[in-house]
């Protein structure tokens, strides 16, 4: 009979680190280690209930180890597992939805190389937050969770969902029409190991797929994965012109997120993706919900009543997004940072669901990206800017007394200061995880949009 294994050692200021306000973030191994990630899994185990659970993970050299650890603490409890091995998160979220269990997928996302993390997930990829399980898995962590020697260990398999989630993607945004030539950048992430399993099905004759860092590799040798920070898409723009290419396709680490650069070479901006796939989805649904968050354009909401739909405005954060969505039964709901969500995707998020919708209309008209798209950007914006400062609360108070007496303004605390005006807004909010200010500002056109941005920076780095 074999040993039984020791207690994992758990660090509880560790643990209040690393368990953030939607997953588990943090470096490795100094904060997340194996033994944390499997005191997770028997946490994980006792909060979301059911007797079979799905595992995935990315390809961060600790994120193998790391679900398999997950595993583990979740197996003492009697719970069996399947572990899908290499996935992105949308296809983590497609094997929740899939098999109908609650999922764990290891990940830090956009991250650098030196972090890793947990995204989970109840039956059917209801999100967990702090408030919504995340506090109790990480109490529970803290608290210890006891085994009962007389319950035999689950079982733990493994598994493989890539071509089902790949052929689920297309029922729900077929393409075609035109054949697209598309470079896409995978930044050495997970996209590297869904894309050709998407676009193979698609065929050669429908897409001309120009691969771009698809080598897996969690050190990120080429540049970080993360399209936000839009000198990430430097190699990705630079391709697509000299490829004479249809569109670019910019993924993060994880490939939950996706960015577009149009034949120009030219970044598009997320808040015209939101505006085109919930034209789209609203074509299919008149009169549907569809939500955005508060720091995508005003063009969102504008065009959404425009299509006949009724527009719904949240908070940042996708366990945010996906509340509203149930409580709305929203269609589809959107993200400036890049995430794009889905009813018929058991309202996650998926980037290359996005994708395929974009290059679903472009296959069908002889009109350039840059063309389509432009109807989308109404208005000029600044995209997030990030700035250190230490005591973010009042600094925001500043801008609240600054601005609250003003004509014609008005201000909105839903997530952070939201400042607005007939011709330009404005959103300050603090990062969860580090001492700064996230800065949105947009204008009716580019002056009126750079001086409210300027005079918003100036009061937020004034002592900088």
């Amino acid at each position: 009979m074999a040993e039984p294994m020791a207690e994992p050692t758990i660090d509880p200021s560790n643990v209040l680190a690393i368990f953030k306000a939607y997953d588990v973030r943090g470096t490795v191994p100094d904060q997340l280690d194996e033994d944390l990630a499997r005191a997770t899994g028997r946490a994980f185990a006792t909060v979301v209930g059911g007797p079979r659970i799905v595992v995935g993970h990315d390809m961060r050299p600790s994120s193998p180890g790391m679900a398999a650890a997950f595993a583990r603490g979740a197996s003492e409890l009697g719970v069996d597992v399947v572990i899908i091995g290499l996935a992105s998160t949308d296809e983590l979220y497609f094997a929740s939805g899939h098999l109908g269990l609650p999922g764990a997928m290891f990940t830090a996302s956009h991250n650098p190389a030196r972090y890793n993390g947990i995204k989970m997930c109840r039956a059917y990829a209801v999100p967990i937050g702090l408030e919504t399980g995340l506090g109790d898995i990480r109490d529970r962590v803290i608290a210890g969770v006891p085994l009962d020697p007389a319950r035999a260990p689950g079982i733990i398999e493994q598994g493989n969902v890539l071509e089902a989630y790949a052929a689920h993607l297309l029922t729900l945004a077929p393409v075609s029409g035109r054949r697209l030539k598309v470079v896409a950048d995978a930044g050495n992430g997970m996209a590297g190991h869904t894309a050709p399993a998407v676009f193979g099905r698609l065929g050669a004759d429908q897409v001309d797929l120009v691969p771009l860092y698809f080598e897996l590799d969690g050190t990120f040798p080429n540049h970080e994965a993360n399209p936000l920070d839009e000198s990430t898409l430097a190699d990705l723009k630079e391709r697509v012109v000299a490829e004479g290419a249809d569109v670019g396709l910019a993924f993060d680490g994880d490939a939950d997120r996706c960015f577009l650069v149009d034949e120009r070479g030219q970044a598009v901006n997320p808040s015209a993706i939101t505006a085109l796939i919930a034209e789209r989805e609203l074509a299919k649904h008149p009169g549907a919900h569809v939500i955005h968050n508060l720091i995508t354009s005003r063009a969102v909401p504008e065009i959404i009543a425009e299509r006949g739909g009724v527009p719904v405005r949240t908070r940042v954060g996708h366990s945010y997004i996906k509340a509203q969505m149930a409580q709305t039964d929203a269609i589809f709901g959107g993200e400036h940072s890049g995430h794009f969500y889905f009813r018929d995707f058991w309202r996650a998020d998926s980037g290359m669901l996005a994708a395929l919708h974009v290059l679903g209309v472009l296959a069908q008209s002889d009109r350039p990206l840059s063309e389509l798209m432009a109807g989308y950007a109404r208005y000029p914006m600044s995209g997030e800017i990030n700035s250190t400062v230490p005591d973010q609360a009042a600094v925001i108070a500043e801008i609240k007394a600054t601005y609250g007496g003003r004509d014609g303004v008005e201000l909105d605390e839903l997530d952070g200061l939201t400042v607005s005006h007939a011709e330009w807004t404005f959103n300050v909010r603090a990062s969860n995880t580090e001492p700064l200010l996230r800065l949105n500002a947009e204008g009716k056109d580019l002056a009126t949009m750079e001086g409210a941005r300027d005079e918003a920076l100036a009061i937020i780095r004034k002592d900088s």
